[in-house]
């Protein structure tokens, strides 16, 4: 049993925790001290029961929040084959947001990720060009991006379109991801890398503005900072930090 911040919905949580793909809770990567599944599970699980509670996210035209989900599966245009979760996911009157959280993954050596044939389909519709021309830049390795996933983004930011049209809403992809000092060990995140990382995510958001998914880069640092100005989040805010440490 994963040891949860207090106030947390526990039974809600794991329910979610257990029907994502990742295999989180079982393998014990949850309990890691490294974990970004804790880390957006304890921080987006307070909020499961009272939706009205979060804060509209910084720098996300959506208006107030109207539901809160862990792990959500955004369904591609097609049946077979896998689909992309999403670590959060939010719903207000006009727009879908699909949160993807990270921690420490950008400063780890990189995973080798593509597109399969199936994404080659004229599923995505005229405003999903620009994600679109670079899905082919990734495939043709003339897009270079060392430590940001921006293969897994793509294939999000197909699957909250998809999900978003159908339900006749706007589409927001927010990269939520960490800036920590240190690793669990101690040893000081390469300050090499976190710059890198930094200038990869500007360029990826730079390479999609203006198509149908609105992308946003948020820093956990900032969002918490957020979170604390509201006098009822102080003490989730505190315990973030008290069991999460320096995000950034």
């Amino acid at each position: 049993m994963p040891n949860f911040l207090p106030d947390l919905p526990e039974a809600r949580v794991l329910e979610a925790l257990s029907r994502a793909p990742g295999n989180e809770l079982r393998s014990g990567k949850f309990d890691s001290a490294e974990s970004s599944a804790a880390l957006v599970a304890n921080a987006f699980g307070w909020f499961l029961d009272r939706p009205a509670s979060l804060p509209p996210l910084p720098g996300v035209p959506a208006g107030a929040v109207e539901t809160v989900d862990l792990e959500v599966e955004m369904r591609f245009p097609w049946s077979g084959g896998r689909h992309p979760w999403l670590d959060v996911g939010l719903v207000t009157h006009t727009t879908l947001v699909g949160v993807e959280s990270k921690r420490f993954e950008p400063f780890r050596p990189a995973k080798q990720t593509g597109f399969s044939d199936v994404y080659d389909r004229p599923v995505w519709g005229p405003n999903m060009a620009r994600y679109t021309a670079l899905a082919q830049g990734l495939i043709a390795g003339t897009a270079d991006f060392r430590v940001l996933d921006a293969v897994q983004l793509v294939k999000h930011a197909y699957g909250i379109r998809t999900r978003a049209s159908k339900r006749g809403l706007g589409s927001v992809l927010v990269y939520l991801y960490a800036e920590p000092a240190h690793w669990s060990s101690g040893k000081p995140v390469d300050q090499a890398a976190k710059a890198r990382h930094r200038e990869e995510v500007a360029r990826f958001g730079a390479a999609v503005a203006g198509d149908d998914v609105v992308f946003v880069p948020l820093r956990w640092g900032d969002l918490l900072r957020q979170w604390a100005q509201v006098p009822q989040l102080s003490q989730h805010v505190a315990a973030l930090r008290a069991r999460f440490g320096d995000l950034g």
